[in-house]
């Protein structure tokens, strides 16, 4: 299941509008902010479908029952562009798990590129809700690639996959890669094409360079 939140009206089409505005986009803070306010939305729609359970507080008066979701979910980000947006789901599910994963573009004489993979820090994900996060699902490759060595730490009971911005490319292959029964592709804005370097167009640039400045 594709959903997405960019469709409604709400204050997370602002926060994707300035990611995206090469006149904020200089102003390494706010690009990061609003990756992390972005993270705290997804996090607050993703709560509504998790399980829950009533738990008894008491107050000063007495006891208040409260349905609070449970129990806590992993969230796994691809370094290093996803560690804002991590941040922000980190922000509300503040009980979860952590498990990072670094892959990244590695490019060829000719101008093509594979996704290499180099390390993950992971908890068993096994029977937990695993939220995988990527501000942008350009191919799709780093996404399924990562899902997949996540899924050697375990068997998820379901898995949210969150993009701020996907192409359609990378939404279609990653739909026909991962389990329709078992994920759930959260995303802000969904853009039509991928230029032959493989970037979201209109899209907003590299994500993690505007974080968190340029690499060699």
């Amino acid at each position: 299941m594709v959903i997405n939140l960019g469709e409604q009206s709400s204050l997370l089409n602002q926060f994707i509008a300035e990611l995206r505005d090469v006149n904020i986009q200089g102003d390494s803070l706010r690009f990061r902010r609003n990756l992390e306010r972005i993270g705290e939305v997804f996090a607050y729609e993703i709560s509504k479908t998790m399980p829950s359970g009533i738990e008894e507080v008491q107050t000063p008066l007495g006891i208040a029952k409260v349905k609070i979701p449970s129990p806590p979910p992993v969230i796994a980000s691809i370094l290093r562009a996803g560690l804002p947006l991590h941040d922000g789901l980190l922000n509300y599910f503040d009980k979860a798990e952590n498990a990072f994963i670094s892959a990244a573009r590695v490019y060829n004489p000719d101008g093509t590129f594979h996704i290499q993979f180099d390390n993950l820090s992971s908890p068993s994900v096994d029977k937990k809700h695993l939220i995988l996060v990527d501000p942008m699902l350009a191919t799709g490759s780093s996404m399924v690639l990562a899902l997949n060595a996540l899924l050697e730490r375990g068997t998820p009971e379901h898995i949210h996959i969150v993009s701020v911005i996907a192409s359609k490319d990378g939404l279609d292959y990653t739909v026909a890669n991962t389990d329709p029964k078992n994920v759930t592709i959260w995303t802000g804005a969904v853009d039509p094409v991928l230029s032959p370097k493989k970037y979201i167009v209109p899209g907003l640039g590299d994500a993690g360079d505007l974080a968190f400045g340029k690499k060699l």
